[in-house]
């Protein structure tokens, strides 16, 4: 009878070479390409904005968006994206919404996605107001060169915000040097809060990225975005801060404003 164990050396051979060859190869396919790497860090560093319940009392209402609704005149021309202010908004199943958000400052900055520029006639102004309407400051702003997120800050010369009061602003673009039409406009209440002892240590790290994270992990919007607006302003090009922007603004639904270039004047 014909021995068979010459095919079945050879059969063990092949296999044998086959394994050896693929658990050689595990490490390197196991490893992550330097551009997957990236993208686990920026992934690992990314932040996302935990709303905070409304405030007691009053919905505050509000529109985080400009231009004309359903119903209404259309005073300046349409954009897309529309003036956009860059703040947490509830929107309730009947189409009300609420633009409300937390400082822990006294004197904070609002940023506002402007679609018009300087080279048009239109006269823009923010107002804040406290809890009684009364106007505690007023400005008239300057449209930037090019479409873009804008800051406005209070000034030292400006009442400071008092602590767990809530304060009315308004952002509004007068396109019809008439005023024969309605403007175009956003509004919303901002509270300043206390921070608790905890939150205070936490924020203790020099690492300005860290704290934005903080901030946005505990509800406090306005310093969150500054801290990365400010960090956008000094380093346009950083993929890293791009993708932290990005990531901040979607967590808000305003995912449409994150590509936008940032004018930041000094505060």
């Amino acid at each position: 009878m014909k021995s068979n164990s010459q095919p079945i050396k050879l059969f063990l051979v092949v296999a044998f070479s086959c394994t050896s060859l693929l658990v050689s190869l595990i490490p390197v396919l196991a490893k992550p390409t330097p551009h997957r790497s990236n993208a686990k860090v920026i992934l690992a560093q990314a932040k996302t904005f935990n709303q905070p319940s409304l405030p007691p009392g009053p919905p505050p209402g509000g529109r985080v968006r400009g231009g004309a609704k359903r119903g209404e005149l259309a005073g300046c021309p349409p954009t897309e994206p529309d003036l956009t202010a860059l703040v947490p908004f509830i929107e309730e199943a009947n189409s009300v919404m609420h633009v409300w958000g937390q400082t822990t400052v006294e004197r904070p900055s609002w940023f506002f996605y402007v679609p018009y520029t300087k080279d048009l006639p239109y006269a823009v102004e923010f107002v804040l107001q406290d809890q009684d309407s009364n106007e505690i400051y007023q400005k008239a702003i300057a449209l930037p060169d090019k479409p873009g997120v804008i800051r406005v800050s209070l000034p030292r010369t400006a009442p400071a915000l008092a602590l767990n009061k809530q304060y009315h602003w308004f952002f509004t673009i007068n396109c019809d040097q008439q005023k024969n039409a309605p403007p175009t406009f956003v509004e919303g209440v901002i509270q300043r809060v206390e921070l608790n002892p905890t939150l205070v240590k936490e924020l203790q790290t020099k690492e300005l990225l860290k704290r934005s994270a903080i901030y946005a992990q505990n509800g406090i919007w306005y310093e969150a975005l500054t801290i990365l607006a400010e960090l956008r302003d000094k380093n346009p090009k950083d993929a890293a801060l791009k993708a932290e922007w990005r990531n901040l603004l979607g967590s808000i639904r305003l995912d449409d404003i994150a590509a936008e270039p940032i004018f930041l004047e000094k505060p």
